[in-house]
């Protein structure tokens, strides 16, 4: 039975390691190992970190300590990026929006 314990432990640390991967991923954070491009897509992020929220929630009171720890270490940490990456999108789309809208102008200028 404690030899079954420790194979779901691993495989519980391997599963919400596989979504973090997944989520760093998708924040371009890390290189999608498949094109060995960064990509980024917020959406699916954000997805990621839903899925890993909900298991957090589905296996309350399921959790080694170390296990619990662990998982809420690790949706701290995507949680911030994921803040980060939002609001780095944030601040390009305003400054796209400020260089069409300085463009426009000169051109009614001239």
């Amino acid at each position: 039975m404690e030899d079954l314990k420790q194979k779901y432990s691993q495989l519980f640390f391997y599963l919400i390691s596989s979504f973090e991967m997944a989520a760093m991923q998708q924040m371009g954070k890390i290189k999608n190992p498949l094109t060995d491009k960064i990509e980024k897509d917020l959406g699916q992020a954000q997805f990621s970190i839903d899925l890993l929220d909900m298991l957090q929630d589905k296996t309350n009171g399921n959790l080694s300590t170390d296990e619990q720890k662990y998982l809420e270490h690790l949706l701290g940490q995507l949680k911030l990026n994921f803040i980060y990456e939002s609001d780095q999108d944030k601040k390009k789309e305003n400054t796209s929006e400020e260089s069409a809208n300085s463009k426009e102008n000169k051109e009614e200028i001239k």
